[in-house]
């Protein structure tokens, strides 16, 4: 009989800012254990956008599957995570697709447009909202994570929709949660300008950023979770990196960033935009 020997991957070690390519979980698996003192992400959303790279999260048949994707994910992220370290993390909702398996574009917003959609989940009813922010929510607190705020996004500039039998949705949820009860949280680096405890309500614009297809991560609300869950010095993970949004807040705030994105063109239009240089940006494979 043959048998083959099957290597561990070797850990991959950190000492400055770094831009890892390659798929979330397994470059997370190779990060060194409590590393990153706050995690910073927006993940895909569900069925809302084709990246048109393989194995790309958001495009799974059913919600179950994306939701348990994003939970394992997480669970790996938590084990890279300090002990009194703080998640932060975006997610958006959106509504079931009626079985079409596409989705016309909205003469408002023509991005919105897309050739395949995943069906209406089971329990669902066609226009229901999906309700996908707190499942996640309630699925990672299942997990063993700590949930401690939700923090609502008003967008002042939210994209307009064609429709009329519902209001236009122009908000996003940001669930805050720890890695154990006490952690790391600086009130004092996010007061008001009026001096009271920060609100859980954030008025931020969506901004575009040239090169990238869609909206992306605004740095107006990436730069009070940093400050509020960061010192100077420490790392802060993306493992969704983007086109960089969270690495350009780590950086201008003292910070180092650990970014990890599956999509090289994005991995190119981070490095560009963070003038990373070729050692920063670290091609894991599968």
């Amino acid at each position: 009989m043959k048998t083959t020997k099957i290597t561990p991957e070797l850990p991959l070690s950190i000492h400055d800012s770094v831009i890892f390519e390659g798929d979330a979980l397994t470059v997370l698996r190779r990060l060194p254990p409590r590393h990153a003192q706050c995690i910073v992400t927006s993940p895909p959303y569900w069925g809302l956008r084709d990246y048109n790279i393989s194995d790309q999260i958001g495009l799974e048949p059913t919600l179950p599957q994306f939701i348990n994707s994003l939970v394992s994910v997480f669970r790996e992220a938590r084990r890279v995570l300090r002990d009194d370290g703080v998640l932060w993390l975006n997610i958006g909702d959106g509504f079931t697709s009626g079985n079409r398996g596409w989705r016309a574009p909205d003469k408002k917003n023509p991005a919105r447009a897309m050739s395949v959609r995943p069906n209406t989940p089971e329990g669902l009813k066609p226009k229901d909202l999906l309700g996908i922010p707190w499942r996640l929510a309630f699925a990672l607190q299942d997990d063993g994570w700590y949930l401690r705020a939700d923090v609502i996004w008003n967008k002042p500039n939210a994209m307009p929709e064609s429709v009329k039998d519902r209001p236009t949705r122009a908000h996003e949820y940001l669930f805050m949660f720890s890695k154990q009860e006490q952690y790391f949280y600086d009130r004092e680096a996010v007061k008001e300008l009026n001096g009271r405890n920060l609100r859980s309500v954030w008025n931020v614009n969506t901004t575009p950023f040239p090169g990238a297809h869609f909206a992306t991560f605004p740095q107006k609300l990436v730069d009070p979770c940093v400050k509020a869950a960061t010192r100077p010095g420490d790392f802060v993970l993306d493992p969704f990196f983007g086109s960089g949004t969270v690495g350009l807040a780590a950086e201008q705030l003292g910070r180092n960033y650990v970014g990890i994105e599956l999509n090289p063109d994005y991995v190119a239009l981070a490095a560009d935009r963070l003038q990373a240089s070729s050692e920063t940006v670290v091609r894991v494979a599968a």
